[in-house]
């Protein structure tokens, strides 16, 4: 287990040293940087424009600026903003903690929603059941993210029993603990609704067709003909044979998730990773930008590391490989290879 999880995490941080890299060449490439619109100032200098340069290393070769990110990376600070002129660092993990606040409950309610739910429409006799299921859930995948987001702030002007945008209610930080908490949930009710909308319908279908699929199989039937009860075959038998390709869903689900996530925060102005991204782009905050998209790929690929993790405990046929002799290197003795009567 142990060798598994340092050879995922190996590869983890390989894929993330490519992906700044790539980062760093794509957004160098672009034209103008942060101090492109200040020379269509007539006030500034172009002697202002150059020393600003040199202050912030914008006018060194390529790689020395990859490398001076890379060292700072390392300490933790993932380059320095040029619009609060500070470390990227002091911008980046407040928001990440707060977009983590929409992005777990929103997995978990999605997974403890579909997983069950999936399981009982696979399991049912009822045509009727299962023509809802499909009518339902293709409407929920034909619906993007922004509008669901936009339907939820809808129903949050026309009733008034929901906050509209932020995490906190004005005064909220003069409340006691207690009563902060109770508000930041209240906050989170719509744009974790419109998270789960977004990724449950998917779950659902994928749930749905590996558990069916499960039990056409033989063993299933001859199980069910030995008089088993429903619910115990569904849930003992069928889910377990059919969750391994769930949890290589997981990853994929943690993916999605993301995406959705940073949109639907710009939408409901929830202050989370999605807002800083679009204002780092606009504003052309090399750093910035670089960090957010690192930090949420160190997320999926923390999460994709978790449904590995999960796939070696519950699937014995990754658990028991052992690489043959030949495989090793070693050769068979001949002794092996003899055919005895």
């Amino acid at each position: 287990m142990i060798r598994y999880i340092l050879r995922r995490l190996a590869n983890g941080i390989l894929m993330l040293f490519g992906i700044s890299l790539l980062l760093f060449i794509l957004l160098q490439a672009a034209p103008g940087d942060y101090l492109s619109d200040l020379r269509l100032n007539a006030q500034i200098s172009p002697e202002t424009v150059a020393g600003l340069r040199a202050q912030y290393g914008l006018d060194q070769p390529l790689p020395v600026r990859y490398w001076n990110w890379v060292r700072s990376a390392a300490k933790g600070d993932f380059g320095y903003s040029f619009a609060y002129n500070g470390p990227a660092s002091t911008l980046l993990w407040p928001r990440a903690r707060n977009t983590l606040l929409l992005s777990v409950p929103a997995m978990l309610l999605s997974w403890l929603i579909a997983v069950p739910l999936g399981v009982l429409v696979a399991g049912s006799k009822w045509r009727w059941v299962d023509r809802l299921f499909s009518a339902s859930t293709s409407t929920l995948l034909a619906l993007p993210d922004v509008l669901i987001a936009l339907l939820a702030l809808l129903i949050a002007l026309k009733t008034g029993l929901f906050p509209v945008g932020g995490m906190s209610s004005l005064g909220g930080d003069q409340q006691s603990s207690w009563a902060s908490l109770r508000d930041l949930a209240w906050h989170m009710v719509l744009p974790v609704g419109a998270l789960v909308l977004g990724l449950l319908a998917m779950i659902l279908r994928h749930v749905r067709a590996g558990v069916a699929e499960v039990l056409d199989s033989t063993y299933m039937r001859a199980a069910e003909g030995h008089g088993l009860p429903r619910m115990k075959l569904l849930f003992r038998y069928a889910l377990p044979a059919a969750a391994n390709p769930l949890i290589s869903l997981f990853g994929l689900s943690i993916a999605l998730l993301l995406s959705g996530s940073l949109l639907i925060e710009v939408v409901m102005s929830w202050p989370g990773m999605g807002p800083l991204l679009l204002e780092s782009i606009l504003s052309r905050d090399l750093f910035v930008v670089i960090g957010a998209v690192l930090l949420s790929a160190v997320f999926l690929i923390l999460g994709n590391l978790l449904g590995d993790i999960l796939l070696y405990a519950f699937d014995p046929r990754i658990r028991n490989v052992v690489p043959s002799r030949a495989q090793r290197g070693n050769p068979i003795p001949k002794r092996d290879l003899e055919v005895r009567p």
